[in-house]
């Protein structure tokens, strides 16, 4: 086929199976809505402890989704702007930046 590009469905279904995890997904929905917050800020929007939400952080920081900065002592999480996770909450989800500048795609 011309102009056919090879899809790597494992990688895609590794996508998918982090996003299928309700708690990840509450994880990386809160970060986008609040970039840079803590590992509290994020286990309290989640409903879950810390230590869970150390656990998800770390897999989506292998996918490479999440990047951190720290702050002193403290650890701040923000989405990766140009993962294609940032995409599938965008394009897929619906989800839209409301308390810090829009930016471009």
């Amino acid at each position: 086929m011309a102009g056919h590009q090879h899809i790597d469905v494992g990688e895609w279904a590794n996508r998918f199976a982090l996003l299928s995890d309700s708690t990840r997904l509450s994880v990386l929905t809160h970060m986008h809505e609040h970039p840079g917050a803590t590992v509290s800020e994020l286990a309290e929007a989640a409903s879950i402890t810390e230590n869970a939400a150390s656990q998800s952080l770390r897999a989506l920081r292998s996918q490479g989704w999440v990047t951190t900065t720290k702050s002193g002592r403290t650890v701040h999480y923000r989405i990766v702007p140009d993962a294609i996770v940032h995409r599938i909450l965008h394009d897929i989800m619906g989800a839209e930046h409301t308390d810090h500048p829009a930016h471009e795609h």
